[in-house]
């Protein structure tokens, strides 16, 4: 495995972990998360997920800009 596709699988692996950490956190700040799946209604599911999903995309997308910035000379 060569250095550039290590270097992507990383920022999307970190990015998706950060990223649903973060939606998960805002989720249940904004006291849309219930204790378990099948107690949440089905707009709370599509809050929590879509706020996932848009949290891992920023989350990428930062660690993409940060790995493609060049050293410092």
């Amino acid at each position: 495995m060569n250095n550039g596709t290590l270097s992507a699988l990383m920022v999307i692996s970190l990015g998706c972990m950060a990223g649903s950490a973060i939606g998960l956190a805002i989720g249940s700040a904004l006291n849309k998360q219930k204790g378990e799946w099948s107690a949440m209604t089905r707009n709370e599911k599509i809050i929590n997920i879509t706020l996932m999903a848009v949290c891992s995309f920023i989350c990428c997308a930062g660690l993409a800009w940060y790995s493609l910035q060049a050293p410092p000379v």
